[in-house]
């Protein structure tokens, strides 16, 4: 499908624009310097674009392939903390939640940052177990890619690793000295080049005030972030029942300190996105993994995960009015009693199923609803909701102008014009977009 809401057309254009002008310093959105977001991101758009990839797959497959490669250096970590079988049920689970899945899809920046702020979290586990510092450097090294990929979050992110390993404070030079070689040069180059503009743009608007401000408009109450955790872990949420207090490892306590305060973090914060929390999927997933493989009995929180895939038809049916208007708006409806009857079906068999088998069971059941939305949703996303479409029906391109459209449609339409698009009241032409 074509690039939808506003954020990735608007990205996506950047990045494009970094790839022709060859400037890879400054963020510009149509010209003007836009310092949002800093530029991971778009260095990988950009890089898309120049390996010809076209304008839905420049984007989009950087952040793809960067979602599934973090699942094996994720399950890797995880074996090494506890075993094989953990690790597999943890990776199984964040691959096939329907948080990971969809963000792997789009072109934003939540993937990027939060890939490596959780393999730099998972790295260190090494040394608050034993105190070995050989993988200090890439943990501060992929903590600079995560202040690349989105600002100074992942440093304030990381502050449960510092606490947990405050008694050997002086081996923290490592990972500081690889975190500064990494971000800085980029940070320091943005700020010669454009000077305080960037820095008020950048760090005082959306770091400060996108966390105290309400003038952002995106303010969500406190418990905002409970239903999109626990919906983004679908429809694996039921195994929430089987995580327990961290036992006496070190990667236990670092995965529960990491969600606890990640989730305080953000709950605080005025302005709330469901993209914020993408972070605290891995130690979610970790420690329902781990939960799963120590829990006595597994077959009732199996059994629910499976009777909720029977929701799957109800949720991709409603999924295009979700993302124009709102959860809260979608309109959703009953699933058929087809799907609910199956839903029973499935459930009945997983709760009959030795752990293993079931959680395989109910992966393929998520791959195959995966490429249903695929086959069938996302046509109608595209055809509802991206301006490609839109765009590729006007027969004039030269006689259009922008009437006030929503915002969304005006980022799209942009990114799919061979130029910028003029404002109808500035330029009057005979197609009027709105």
């Amino acid at each position: 499908m074509g690039l939808v809401g506003p954020d990735e057309p608007r990205y996506a254009a950047i990045g494009r624009a970094m790839a022709l002008s060859g400037d890879w310093i400054t963020p510009r959105l149509w010209g003007a310097p836009w310092f949002e977001k800093p530029v991971l991101s778009y260095w990988m758009t950009g890089l898309g674009f120049r390996l010809g990839l076209g304008n839905e797959l420049a984007p989009r497959l950087p952040v793809a392939l960067t979602g599934a490669l973090f699942l094996i250096a994720f399950y890797r970590l995880l074996m090494e903390e506890f075993g094989p079988r953990p690790a597999l049920y943890g990776a199984t689970i964040l691959g096939t939640s329907a948080g990971w899945l969809a963000y792997s899809h789009i072109a934003v920046m939540d993937v990027p940052l939060t890939a490596a702020f959780s393999l730099a979290m998972l790295l260190a586990c090494e040394w608050l177990r034993t105190g070995n510092t050989r993988r200090l450097p890439w943990v501060g090294a992929l903590l600079g890619l995560g202040v690349l990929a989105k600002g100074l979050v992942p440093l304030i992110l990381s502050a449960p690793l510092l606490w947990l390993g405050r008694s050997r404070w002086r081996d923290l030079w490592r990972p500081a000295l690889a975190l500064a070689a990494v971000a800085l040069p980029w940070y320091a180059a943005c700020y010669a080049v454009n000077g305080r503009p960037f820095f008020d743009e950048f760090i005082w608007k959306h770091h400060f005030a996108r966390f105290f401000s309400r003038s952002l408009e995106h303010v969500q109450p406190v418990w905002f972030y409970i239903p999109v955790l626990l919906g983004g872990l679908y429809p694996w949420t039921p195994l929430a029942a089987l995580i327990r207090r961290p036992s006496g490892d070190a990667a236990s306590r670092l995965l529960w300190a990491w969600l606890v305060f990640g989730f305080v973090f953000w709950s605080v914060s005025v302005n709330k996105l469901p993209g914020y929390v993408l972070t605290l999927l891995p130690p979610f997933a970790a420690l329902a993994g781990l939960g799963l493989e120590r829990a006595r009995s597994t077959r009732p929180w199996l059994g629910a995960a499976a009777l909720l895939l029977a929701l799957a038809p109800m949720i991709a049916a409603a999924l295009p009015q979700a993302i124009e208007h709102g959860v809260r708006r979608a309109g959703f409806q009953a699933p058929p009693l087809g799907f609910l009857a199956a839903g029973f079906v499935l459930a009945a068999i997983a709760g009959s199923l030795e752990r293993r088998k079931a959680v395989a069971m109910l992966s393929a059941a998520v791959a195959i609803g995966v490429w249903a939305l695929t086959q069938w949703t996302y046509p109608v996303l595209d055809a509802a909701l991206s301006a490609r479409p839109r765009w590729a029906s006007i027969s004039q391109p030269s006689d259009a102008c922008l009437d006030n459209p929503h915002r969304d449609l005006r980022y799209g339409l942009n990114y799919y014009a061979p130029l910028p698009l003029p404002d109808c009241t500035a330029a009057p032409k005979p197609i009027r977009i709105q």
